[in-house]
């Protein structure tokens, strides 16, 4: 496999974790603290109690994943793809809430996932870097 071919690979093997751990951190977290008895309220202890749910700590773990790897992945391309991009974790999240929570998605929910993911579609067909990074000499 070409050099080129080679970082392709990669972008794109980086591209579905950052967007895999930001779907299902999102899930974990969420199943996590509404299965907390009463909900979460804004005080520091019953954030704190919070975290220790395994649910919740999975979520945390997945989404300091996604952070991590969405660093990385801004580190070889630009901000201006990246970020549409790997907004593809919007409709994993909507999947999910449908067909894993059960919940009700209406259709102009739908109807933004669907342009979401025509964005992603749009940007992934151009090239991920279109010029120097900041602080790179040629």
């Amino acid at each position: 496999m070409s050099g080129g071919g080679a970082r392709r690979l990669r972008m794109r093997a980086l591209t579905v974790v950052v967007v895999a751990s930001n779907a299902l951190g999102n899930a974990a977290l969420d199943w996590g603290v509404k299965g907390l008895p009463g909900g979460i309220r804004l005080a520091p202890w019953a954030l704190a109690r919070a975290v220790f749910n395994p649910w919740v700590g999975l979520g945390i773990g997945l989404l300091a994943l996604w952070m991590l790897t969405r660093m990385t992945l801004l580190s070889w391309a630009d901000l201006s793809f990246v970020l549409p991009v790997t907004s593809a974790g919007y409709v994993a999240t909507a999947l999910v809430g449908r067909y894993v929570f059960g919940e009700r998605v209406a259709g102009v929910r739908w109807a933004g996932t669907a342009l979401i993911a025509a964005g992603v579609a749009l940007v992934s067909t151009t090239r991920e870097r279109t010029g120097s990074a900041v602080g790179e000499t040629d």
